[in-house]
């Protein structure tokens, strides 16, 4: 299933895209999506649910963030091997773990606002993995059996803010730096989380091109690792690194969004984002 939420901000209603790509109304069914939702219990329910028979949405509306309730938003530093590369640094012994502000989370499409004093804004296409059961002390043979689905997630960087220190938070969490979405999408259609042929633009120019084969932990290594020591919880998301080129790694010399850039993300199997980049407005 593809889910979704859509409408303005604060008023969003869930919604469903059916096999043709439309939206449908879920409201009817449910009163949202959050992590109850997400349940491998609701989801069964939800699969029942014949996309045909939902109300066909007409119009265009915004897509919002899939669901509610997230409670940690976990991100993964290094985590493919030609981005540890352009980035001059050695491969990590161990997943590179940090947490982005649940604030800076945004809308697929909504505009990417450039913080005060940013000079180094850059970009990051990153699969989301959406935590559906609690996740504590997992193997790794078992991690994949807690997850709900996937995402596009933007890890939105401000290089400068993030090189200022040894943590990256300050980077990485500022207001809009999290777009997520713009579907949830179950993993009974991706099956496989390490095949995904993923992109992002800028201005209509590529500039990142890779696949979640060339990860350097899998997706299910990273869940069992953060649950030895960080209780995963239903709704909790994890971005799970990005591939080669970044801005900051354009050569010979880096190269940063500005307002008026618009980027464009995609991940095979997960939609398309669109955001355009605007100037601080305080």
């Amino acid at each position: 299933m593809k889910l979704c939420r859509y409408g303005k901000p604060g008023y969003e209603k869930p919604g469903m895209i059916d096999g043709e790509g439309r939206l449908r109304d879920l409201s009817k069914v449910i009163d949202n999506i959050g992590p109850n939702e997400i349940s491998p219990r609701s989801l069964k329910m939800l699969a029942k649910q014949k996309p045909e028979s939902l109300p066909l949405v007409n119009s265009t509306p915004r897509f919002g963030v899939p669901y509610v309730g997230i409670g940690k938003f976990v991100a993964i530093g290094l985590n493919y091997s030609d981005h540890a590369k352009e980035a001059g640094l050695a491969l990590p012994s161990e997943p590179i773990v940090f947490l982005k502000a649940t604030t800076c989370i945004n809308g697929p499409n909504d505009d990417v606002v450039q913080p005060k004093n940013s000079t180094k804004l850059d970009w990051e296409v990153e699969l989301g993995v959406v935590i559906g059961t609690q996740a504590r002390y997992v193997s790794e043979a078992d991690a994949l059996g807690h997850v709900a689905g996937y995402c596009i997630v933007n890890d939105v960087s401000e290089r400068s803010f993030q090189m200022a220190t040894s943590q990256w938070d300050k980077g990485k969490g500022f207001d809009t730096a999290g777009p997520i979405g713009p579907w949830l999408v179950t993993t009974d259609e991706i099956t496989d989380p390490q095949t995904l042929d993923m992109s992002l633009d800028v201005n209509g120019k590529r500039m990142q091109t890779g696949n979640t084969r060339t990860m350097v932990f899998s997706v299910a290594k990273i869940i069992s690792h953060v649950s030895q020591y960080m209780t995963l919880l239903p709704g909790d998301i994890i971005a799970t690194g990005t591939p080669p080129g970044v801005g900051l790694g354009m050569k010979p010399t880096p190269v940063f969004l500005k307002p008026g850039d618009v980027m464009t993300l995609k991940i095979e199997g997960l939609g398309q984002q669109t955001q355009k980049v605007v100037a601080y407005q305080g």
